[in-house]
């Protein structure tokens, strides 16, 4: 029987009167790639920050590595997802002030680990060995992202996920990023990634449509499909 590396059963989330996430139960197992598609304002977003333990439900339950999240407190929150989670965003959320090497490394200081060879080493995976002293301000996007990417995996976390990683990027980067994620699945990383591209949904082994707040379809893919 396959593992799971994350399920969802009945999740809620109401903010007053409005429910963005409305009794959703999904299951993504271990070394599975999952993308959660649907237009906007359907709780993509919302169901990502509750998956990446950023927020907590109003109702139901969410299981991570068979760990009951709704059960933790902040801090046990905290430290699952130093531990357990990837979090790649659209948005690059780089440092300023702090070279693509010190932005990889900040990530291994809340990790209590220092390693300056790791995360040059993590630069270099993402094709970036060569700007690794470079300010935010001096590469490209498509570079910063993948800055992003390199931090988010730099603690080697069991789960990576993801909101619109190409959604700013031309194509040419767009490819590289997508490359970077198909050597995740082949590794046997669990992703999950939010995309409004169904060209980049169509590699991943299954997706979930949202519609205001509710499963409206999850397709599953066979390896000749893809």
């Amino acid at each position: 029987m396959p593992e799971l590396m994350l399920e969802t059963k009945d999740l809620t989330k109401r903010f007053g009167k409005v429910t963005p996430l409305d009794r959703v139960s999904m299951q993504v197992e271990k070394g599975e790639w999952a993308s959660i598609m649907g237009p906007s304002g359907s709780g993509k977003t919302t169901m990502l920050n509750i998956l990446s333990c950023l927020d907590t439900s109003t109702e139901g339950q969410y299981f991570l590595d068979g760990t009951d999240t709704s059960r933790l407190t902040e801090r046990e929150r905290v430290a699952v997802r130093r531990e357990k989670i990837g979090l790649i965003f659209q948005q690059f959320h780089l440092i300023p002030y702090l070279s693509a090497l010190e932005n990889v490394m900040l990530a291994q200081y809340y990790h209590s680990t220092i390693d300056k060879r790791e995360a040059r080493e993590g630069l270099e995976r993402v094709g970036l060995g060569h700007r690794i002293h470079h300010l935010p301000s001096q590469l490209s996007g498509g570079e910063q992202q993948r800055v992003c990417i390199a931090r988010a995996l730099i603690n080697e976390p069991a789960i990576v996920l993801a909101d619109e990683p190409t959604g700013n990027l031309d194509e040419a980067n767009e490819k590289i990023v997508l490359d970077i994620f198909k050597e995740l699945r082949q590794e046997g990383r669990t992703i999950v990634l939010v995309t409004h591209n169904p060209e980049i949904a169509r590699f991943s082994d299954k997706v979930v449509r949202l519609h205001h707040g509710r499963i409206e379809e999850e397709e599953q893919f066979d390896e000749a499909t893809l």
